[in-house]
C-alpha cells in the first residue's frame, strides 16, 4: 500500500507516547527547533516529571543544535489530543510485547493518514507488534540510546515500511541533533546494540567462569579504552533486570548463546541487586539515583 509522506513538518507537532526516562529525553530532542512536542502518558506524576525535565534542559540542548531554539512541550492524558496533526509519533512505553501491540493498534486508528508511527523499542522489531495495524507501511523502529548524550539512533523497517519514510527521517532528524543509521535488514538489537551485546555478554562470561571480577573488568576497560565507565557499571545503570530480559530475548532467538551470562544476571536479580535504582547491582551505591 502506498503511503503519503507528511508535509509541512516544520509547522506540525511531534507526539511522544510514554513519559519515562527515554520518553522525556526523546521529547527534549524534538523540542530543539522551536516547534511543539506533546507528551502522552496515563500517569500524571510521570507527565509532570517529564515536563519539568524538558523545561530544565531545553534551552541548553537547543543551543547545541545548529539553528536550534527552545520549543514548546505540553503534556496530555488524551491520546487523540496528543496525536492531533502530528507528523511523527514516537512510542516509548515499557518493553512488553502485549502493550506494544495494543498501543500501535490504537495509534494506527487515531493518527492522521500521513502520520509516521515509530517505536523506540530496544529489543523488539516492529514486525512483531503490527498485528492490529492496518497500515504497516507507516510503521518502523526508531531506536534511541540515551539522548542528549548519545544521539545516534537506529532506523529499521517492519518489512512493509515505505522507503520514503526512511529517506525523510534520514534527511530531517539531524536538524534536531539526532543522527540516524539505517539497518538494511531486520536485526534483533539493531546495529550498535548488537555490538554492545557481544561485549557485555563476554564480560559477563569472564566473571561467570570465575576468571575475574566486575570491578577488575571495569578498571581494565577504563585503562585500555580511555573511557570513564566499564561494562558492568553500564549494566548497573541500565538495570540488571532489564539486561536479563534483553539477554533472554536474544537467547530465545539464538539458543546457541552461552548460558553463563544469563545465570550470573539471574543470581544478582534474584538477590534484589537490580542496579543503580535499587542501590545495588554489580556495585553498591551510597546514593541510589
Amino acid at each position: 500500500m502506498v503511503f503519503t509522506l507528511p508535509t509541512d513538518i516544520q509547522n506540525r507537532p511531534v507526539a511522544v507516547i510514554g513519559a519515562g526516562t527515554l520518553g522525556r529525553r526523546i521529547a527534549l530532542m524534538f523540542a530543539t527547533r522551536g516547534g511543539l512536542v506533546r507528551i502522552y502518558d496515563k500517569s500524571r506524576q510521570a507527565d509532570e516529571a517529564a515536563l519539568a525535565y524538558v523545561e530544565k534542559h531545553v534551552a541548553e540542548i537547543a543551543a547545541r543544535v545548529e539553528g536550534g531554539k527552545p520549543g514548546q512541550v505540553t503534556v496530555t492524558h488524551d491520546l487523540a489530543e496528543a496525536l492531533l496533526d502530528a507528523w511523527l509519533v514516537v512510542e516509548a512505553i515499557p518493553e512488553r510485547l502485549d502493550l506494544k501491540k495494543e498501543i500501535f493498534g490504537e495509534l494506527d486508528q487515531a493518527a492522521q493518514p500521513d502520520t509516521i508511527l515509530a517505536s523506540n523499542s530496544s529489543s523488539y522489531a516492529t514486525s512483531e507488534f503490527i498485528d492490529h495495524v492496518e497500515h504497516p507501511e507507516r510503521v518502523l523502529n526508531m531506536h534511541f540510546y540515551m539522548p542528549p548524550q548519545q544521539n545516534a539512533i537506529d532506523l529499521m523497517s517492519d518489512g512493509h515500511t515505505d522507503p520514503g519514510i526512511l529517506d525523510l527521517l534520514t534527511r530531517e532528524l539531524p536538524r534536531f541533533g539526532i543522527f540516524p543509521f539505517v539497518a538494511h535488514k531486520e536485526s534483533t538489537g539493531f546495529i550498535f546494540n548488537r555490538v554492545w551485546a557481544a561485549i557485555k555478554r563476554e564480560a559477563l562470561e569472564v566473571v561467570a567462569e570465575g576468571v575475574s571480577t566486575p570491578e577488575d573488568v571495569d578498571e581494565m576497560w577504563k585503562i585500555n579504552t580511555g573511557l570513564g565507565t566499564g561494562p558492568f557499571r553500564m549494566m548497573d545503570q541500565v538495570g540488571l533486570d532489564v539486561v536479563l530480559d534483553i539477554e533472554n530475548h536474544y537467547a530465545q532467538e539464538r539458543p546457541y548463546l552461552p548460558a553463563g551470562p544469563r545465570e550470573l544476571l539471574k543470581k544478582y536479580v534474584d538477590a534484589g541487586h537490580l542496579g543503580v535504582k535499587s542501590g545495588q547491582g554489580f556495585y553498591t551505591y551510597d546514593q541510589p539515583s
